[in-house]
C-alpha cells in the first residue's frame, strides 16, 4: 500500500531538488502543494530547526498526513554567521535572490575570509506529533562574482569545497550528488522506507 507524504515548501527549486533526491523511495508517494493544500507557515524559528519543525508539524497537522519540511541556511565566517536562518530574508523582506546575493558580495568586499558554509536541517513530523531530524553540512567558499546559470538562492557564489565551480556552474545532477540539501535528506531515506513498510502505520 502506497503512504502519502506531503513535501512542506512552496518553493518550486526545492521541490524540485528534493523529489530528485528521495523521489525513488519505494512505498512513497510524494504531495506537493499543487496536489493538496496548506497553509503558509510562518517562518519565526531563531535556527534553522526551529523552522523545519514548525513547517512539518504544521503541515502534518492541517493535512492529516506525514510532512516533510526543510530549512537551508547559508553561513558566512568572516560575516559571524550570517545570513543563517534568515538567508532567505538577507537583503530585506520582499528582496529576490539576486538582491541576497549583491548584500552579501558588499559585504565581503576586501574581506579576504571567504570561507562559508551551507548548512540543511529536514524534519519529518507525522500528525500524531513523532518527529525525525537530520541535518547535512557542505562546507566551501564565497566566490568574488556570480558564476553559472543553474540553481538558485546562493548557488552563483557558494564554491563546494575542492570542486572549483559555482553550485551554479554544476548540472543539477551534479549538484544534488554533494549539497547539504542531499545529505541531510538522504539521512531521512531509511526512516521513510521503515514508515513506508510498516503494517502498523496508519498513515
Amino acid at each position: 500500500m502506497t503512504k502519502k507524504v506531503v513535501l512542506a515548501t512552496k518553493n518550486s527549486h526545492k521541490i524540485e531538488e528534493i523529489l530528485a533526491i528521495l523521489g525513488d523511495i519505494p512505498g512513497i508517494e510524494w504531495l506537493t502543494y499543487r496536489e493538496i493544500h496548506f497553509s503558509d507557515v510562518e517562518e519565526v524559528g531563531e535556527t534553522l530547526e526551529e523552522n523545519a519543525i514548525l513547517k512539518a508539524t504544521a503541515v502534518a497537522r492541517e493535512t492529516g498526513l506525514p510532512a516533510l519540511a526543510e530549512d537551508t541556511g547559508l553561513e558566512v565566517e568572516a560575516l559571524g554567521g550570517a545570513p543563517g536562518v534568515r538567508s532567505a530574508r538577507f537583503a530585506g523582506a520582499g528582496k529576490d535572490y539576486r538582491a541576497n546575493n549583491e548584500k552579501l558580495l558588499r559585504l565581503l568586499e576586501g574581506v579576504r575570509n571567504r570561507r562559508a558554509r551551507f548548512r540543511t536541517v529536514a524534519v519529518l513530523a507525522l500528525p500524531d506529533g513523532r518527529t525525525w531530524k537530520a541535518e547535512g553540512v557542505l562546507e566551501g567558499e564565497i566566490a568574488g562574482a556570480p558564476r553559472g546559470e543553474h540553481g538558485f538562492g546562493y548557488d552563483p557564489l557558494f564554491i563546494p569545497e575542492g570542486v572549483g565551480r559555482t553550485l551554479a556552474e554544476m548540472s543539477p545532477e551534479e549538484k544534488n550528488k554533494i549539497s547539504h540539501r542531499r545529505r541531510a535528506l538522504e539521512l531521512m531515506r531509511p526512516i521513510l522506507r521503515d514508515l513506508a513498510t510498516d503494517p502498523r502505520s496508519s498513515w
